[in-house]
């Protein structure tokens, strides 16, 4: 009998600016219904998923700035989410910015959560790779600057067991670096959600444009397939406040196939069943990490940055 989670990667389009968290929910609440409608237990969010991508902008007011963050999970504008989690018995991963002042000092993370079937919190992650830059580089036609406004995670790669499996999380980014899927691998990870916002044009290295599909889906199938665990990646599309985001929302299997993919850049429910089970066909056969693994030859890995 196989592990069967039936999962929903529910892709979002733009959020403007000036959108309220509540329309951003809402629109959330009536995907969640749809997921459920066509038998999702998991419903799978983008990154920052309650605003507009803010590390667009210089942002010099802190007032300005401190509004696109959460200070509490759930809150009001949140709750009615968790509450219909419940009511559905499904549950989701969401992706907000995260503020939280502790010993005196103000800290911020990319942040994602992990909510089962009850509504209930069973897993927190805080974007490690944090892309961009840190000040301000007026030459750029939109700023993208997640090392000003957040600091590196602090949490590591946990895995939590939950939806009948082992469950992982990571952050855009954090996609696109082999060592976020292995660490997850060496803990047993069968699926690893995670959500995104990339723009098609990356304007230090515009040459690189024409790939930006491309290696979306490289690095999950890549990730996906050597470490043999599901991979689901849900982004935020479309054009949002002048900057185009890609799409390409997937469900990708253990053996790095995608099953499923999101078509539009827009609003997007995509339904799939993962078979928790199929992680061993690559577990055994191809990357038995018992067997095969040599990390005596391994070790600048992990060596400190110089």
């Amino acid at each position: 009998m196989s592990r069967k989670l039936t999962v929903a990667a529910a892709q979002m389009g733009p959020i403007a600016r000036n959108e309220p968290r509540q329309s951003a929910v809402a629109r959330m609440s009536e995907m969640m219904r749809e997921a459920r409608s066509k038998g999702a237990q998991l419903v799978v969010f983008p990154e920052l998923a309650l605003t507009t991508f803010f590390p667009r902008w210089h942002l010099e007011d802190k007032a300005e700035l401190d509004a696109f963050y959460e200070t509490g999970m759930p809150n009001a504008a949140t709750r009615p989410l968790f509450e219909l989690a419940a009511e559905l018995g499904v549950g989701f991963y969401l992706g907000y910015a995260e503020l939280l002042r502790e010993a005196g000092r103000t800290r911020r993370f990319n942040t994602s959560i992990l909510v089962d079937r009850s509504g209930a919190i069973v897993g927190k992650y805080r974007k490690v790779h944090l892309p961009g830059h840190a000040t301000h580089e007026p030459w750029r036609p939109f700023q993208h600057l997640e090392k000003a406004y957040f600091e590196p995670g602090d949490l590591g790669f946990p895995v939590f067991e939950a939806f009948g499996g082992t469950l992982g999380m990571c952050i855009c980014n954090d996609r696109r670096w082999p060592e976020t899927y292995r660490v997850m691998g060496l803990k047993g990870v069968e699926l690893v959600v995670l959500g995104y916002n990339t723009p098609s044009h990356n304007p230090p290295v515009p040459e690189h444009d024409h790939l930006m599909w491309f290696h979306n889906h490289l690095s999950m199938q890549a990730g996906a397939y050597q470490n043999g665990t599901w991979v689901v990646g849900v982004a935020k599309a479309g054009r949002e406040e002048g900057c185009d985001l890609i799409g390409q929302s997937a469900i990708i299997a253990p053996t790095g196939e995608i099953i499923a993919m999101a078509q539009g850049v827009g609003d997007e429910v995509v339904v799939a069943d993962c078979n928790l089970d199929r992680c061993d066909e690559i577990r055994r056969q191809i990357f038995d990490f018992a067997l095969h693994r040599q990390p005596q030859h391994y070790q600048l890995i992990a060596a400190a940055k110089t």
